[in-house]
């Protein structure tokens, strides 16, 4: 018997002994990071609420409780007898009976009013019909990505349950080595900005945090070293992306065309973005000639291997290793990832990309942790110059210059990401156009943005906290406003917006690069009553860094003879409003560093250029006493 087997054995004797006698256990699991309780009598369960919140605390684990299929009432008589307990306003949509595991997918567009306060509604369908129920969302905005990964997920289920129970048992593994180190390798996104990548290394244990590309650049992480792929993609024993952004996520997929077959851990939100994203990474490959770098199949592999865990969730994910997410503020579903090493051995938090004031979309970045030894933090705005307008002057200018160009008859053109600064942009515009400020108007979402924002309105729960309540108990959701109008009738739709009147144009690349963003160039940049805004940062190298630079002749591709440019004259004002990144600026950092609780004892400044990372580094080191480090790509530092 493996030592996991016989884990499971003992657990299974100590949770039978924890029950009542009348409630019986038949088998005991890992999946996953969670321990998976079968047993005959989920009715008996389910009655008494408190009983596997007192089991998760004794043995200290994440624990789910399933009926036994053959306890089980059938699916088509079950389908009533749920949804005569599930109040009509829930507005139920779909019911999905998973046989082989008692669960029943409930989707609505209430999911609180399934769930019921402190779990009561779903504990009354488990009491009715025995099944397990699982409530997700109805996107108020019909989301191919999110109607895709759910259905890719379902019709996976067999082979997922087999990967959560190879998993469970690789994190629940019996530990070989006495040794106590920590190292982390830096495989990327040091003095630079993109191509965010780091090793986190113990005796036991090997952990890949983020694997992104560079804007406007084929640099990619150093991948190949030892301590990385070297030994094999098999020997990670997780990878954890703290967000979406291609500069984190571009290049996961890559890992399974490589050969891992392991966990990737993220936000749920964050694996529905990384799909879009990488999904549209290949396709603007494609569309520029460049080999892409996988196929699209292993996007799919990578979300069928992704664990979504919530904020503050403690999660072992490895023999040596708890992980545990908390909000960074940055894009929806952005997290900064704290692990804690050994029985109290050591502490690292990883920050991702943080925002660390709320804006209107999120609440700032969590800086509040048990135990830090050690922070690795971005340092994109470290420069001792980096201080942003405050986000009420942004949006004050921002409005003023809308209301300048609306005078004169032209139209604003807003390169923006997608993900995070779009949505933000949008809440500004909704606001002032509901008061007022700006003339009501078309807003026109081009690229990825209606779907990432769909997106959002799928996961509510992770914005701000009185925006979410404007939703929830408001039920006024912004991001449904009349003024928004979806571009989906191509380079057609685009002419006519082009030849009508004064309105408002978001469209990706936010940097410039590619995609929509180009023909919109074609088609209102030589017009000088329109202007182009710039909201977000545009990194060394992009289209878009050249244009805040005073270039006013730009390449676009010849629509007529492929692979052939023509050069274009811009003579659109060009603006930039500052206060809209969806990182901290340079006060922000500090006052991260300052505020955290308790104060880490050493800080790697990474994700910057180099006068950003340095600069920060030497003013935390001597306002704040802490030892302080600007590494380089390729280098391990050791903690202990």
């Amino acid at each position: 018997m493996s030592s996991v087997d016989k884990q499971l054995e003992e657990l299974k004797a100590e949770i039978t002994n924890e029950l009542p006698s009348d409630i019986s256990v038949s088998d005991v699991k890992y999946e996953g990071p969670e321990l998976v309780v079968y047993t005959r009598d989920p009715k008996k369960f389910a009655q008494n609420g408190d009983l596997i919140r007192k089991l998760a605390s004794k043995l200290r684990k994440r624990i789910t409780v399933r009926p036994d299929p053959d306890v089980l009432s059938p699916p088509r008589e079950a389908e009533e007898r749920v949804l005569s307990v599930i109040p009509e306003e829930a507005g139920v949509t779909d019911l999905d009976f998973h046989e082989d595991t008692g669960e029943v997918v409930i989707e609505a567009s209430k999911p609180g009013m399934v769930i019921g306060r402190h779990g009561s509604t779903l504990r009354e369908i488990t009491k009715e019909v025995g099944w397990t129920p699982e409530v997700v969302r109805t996107p108020p905005i019909e989301s191919s990505t999110v109607s895709n990964v759910r259905n890719f997920l379902k019709q996976e289920r067999d082979e997922r349950r087999q990967i959560l129970e190879r998993v469970g048992r690789q994190i629940h593994r019996e530990q070989l080595s006495d040794d106590e180190w920590v190292r982390i390798s830096t495989l990327g996104c040091c003095r630079e900005v993109g191509r965010a990548s780091f090793i986190l290394s113990t005796p036991e244990t090997r952990i890949l945090i983020d694997c992104g590309d560079k804007p406007g650049s084929d640099d990619v992480p150093y991948l190949q070293v030892p301590e990385a792929l070297g030994s094999g993609a098999n020997s990670l024993d997780a990878v954890i992306l703290t967000h979406a952004h291609l500069d984190h996520s571009a290049l996961i997929p890559l890992l399974f065309k490589y050969g891992y077959d392991g966990p990737i851990y993220t936000t749920e939100p964050t694996r529905d973005l990384m799909g879009l994203l990488t999904l549209d990474y290949l396709d603007v490959a494609a569309k520029e000639g460049r080999t892409p770098p996988y196929e699209s199949e292993m996007v799919r592999e990578a979300i069928k291997h992704c664990i979504p865990l919530e904020y503050g969730d403690v999660t072992d994910i490895a023999p040596d290793v708890k992980l545990t997410f908390h909000n960074a503020g940055h894009i929806l579903g952005s997290a900064v990832s704290h692990f804690h090493i050994g029985d109290g051995l050591y502490n690292v938090a990883f920050s991702g990309d943080i925002h660390y004031e709320d804006t209107r979309l999120f609440n700032g970045a969590v800086n509040d942790f048990p135990r830090v030894e050690t922070l690795v933090l971005e340092s994109t705005y470290g420069g001792r110059n980096d201080y942003q307008t405050d986000q009420a002057d942004s949006e004050e200018k921002l409005i003023e210059v809308i209301n300048e160009t609306y005078d004169r008859g032209g139209k604003v053109l807003i390169p923006a990401f997608a993900v995070g600064r779009s949505q933000e942009i949008m809440l500004v515009l909704e606001e002032a156009m509901r008061s007022g400020k700006i003339p009501s108007m078309p807003v026109h979402l081009d690229g990825m943005i209606w779907e990432a924002t769909a997106i959002h309105t799928t996961y509510p729960e992770y914005l701000r906290d009185d925006l979410r309540d404007r939703i929830f108990h408001e039920d006024e959701n912004p991001f449904l406003a009349d003024e928004f109008n979806h571009i989906d009738g191509g380079e057609d739709e685009r002419q006519d917006v082009a030849d009508d009147g004064p309105a408002i144009i978001l469209s990706t690349s936010g940097m410039v690069t590619g995609g929509p963003i180009m023909s919109w160039l074609r088609h209102i940049g030589p017009d000088p009553k329109s202007r182009l805004v710039f909201v977000g940062y545009q990194a060394q190298g992009t289209l878009g860094r050249r244009i805040q630079n005073g270039w006013d002749e730009i390449p676009v591709n010849d629509r007529d003879n492929v692979g052939r440019s023509n050069t274009l004259q811009l003579k659109m004002d060009v603006e930039t409003v500052d206060g809209f990144s969806g990182h901290a600026d340079r006060a922000g950092l500090e006052n991260f560093v300052k505020t955290m609780n308790p104060r880490p004892e050493k800080v790697l400044c990474v994700h910057g250029d180099e006068r950003s990372v340095q600069d920060l580094s030497s003013a935390l080191y001597h306002n704040y006493n802490m030892r302080t480090f600007a590494p380089k790509n390729l280098e391990t530092f050791r903690f202990r």
